[in-house]
């Protein structure tokens, strides 16, 4: 029961799937995290889906094509990611210091760096969807994993900002080597997965972006806010999947010709 228990914490926190009422004990919380990149599997499946719908039904680069699959992630994880990304924008844009910035992801309201990042967030994720055709769709499910993968391992392995909160909890109570083999093996399916679906320039170009951002982000958290947070992890996972995508979009247009 502990393994079940720990998906349906993964999912009743990560996403909007509906799953059972069960308590957050200590034990079931011990492989939450290790469930966690499994929600980017079942978004990467609902997007396949619909890249199916849209190509059968003519709908493939159109403005709906689009802006639905811009808005079915947020949709399914219920804008959790999102938060910690506003957050920690309005955070970042102060400029103020470490403890500073702290206190502003603590507040409740939105900010305007915040909604101005959000507008210029959805409107580039837009962009790099709409020069993705359906048949490469299955590549970003891959991409919904690695980022949860490298999410889990950070807030396991990373020193925390605070000693409470959300990641500071999901990490205490963590098996960290359960949790770090277990990155590691959804790495390894996910690029494998990759090579499959799309290709091996798309496993260069996503392996590299993602190791640079993966350590870039440790490294802006440790030194901006002394640590990881659970809106720090939402900003990592949201300015990875944006950043992955437009690496997918990116190689897509020069493997077709488009950069020509």
């Amino acid at each position: 029961m502990k393994f079940a228990g720990g998906l349906i914490i993964a999912f009743s926190m990560y996403s909007r799937i509906p799953m059972p009422r069960i308590a957050w004990t200590r034990e079931r919380m011990e492989y939450a995290l290790c469930f966690f990149p499994l929600v980017g599997a079942v978004m990467g499946a609902a997007l396949w889906g619909f890249g199916l719908f849209c190509r059968r039904m003519g709908l493939e680069g159109s403005l709906f094509y689009a802006a639905a699959g811009t808005a079915l992630p947020i949709g399914i994880t219920g804008g959790i990611h999102m938060d910690g990304f506003l957050d920690v924008t309005d955070a970042r844009a102060s400029w103020g210091e470490r403890q500073q910035k702290l206190e502003i992801l603590k507040d409740p309201h939105i900010g305007a760096f915040a909604a101005v990042g959000c507008g210029v967030y959805l409107l580039c994720y837009l962009a790099a969807f709409s020069l993705l055709p359906a048949d490469r769709l299955p590549a970003v499910g891959a991409v919904y994993v690695i980022t949860r993968a490298l999410s889990a391992w950070a807030v396991v392995s990373a020193p925390k900002a605070k000693p409470d909160g959300l990641a500071a909890a999901f990490s205490k109570d963590a098996k960290k080597r359960t949790a770090g083999l277990a990155a590691a093996g959804y790495l390894a399916v996910s690029f494998w997965f990759l090579a499959r679906t799309a290709g091996m320039p798309e496993v260069f170009v996503t392996a590299a972006l993602a190791a640079g951002w993966f350590f870039k982000y440790l490294h802006m958290a440790k030194k901006e806010f002394g640590g990881v947070t659970g809106d720090l992890a939402g900003y990592y996972l949201q300015t990875s999947e944006l950043l992955l995508l437009a690496g997918l979009a990116g190689t897509h247009l020069w493997q077709t010709g488009g950069w020509i």
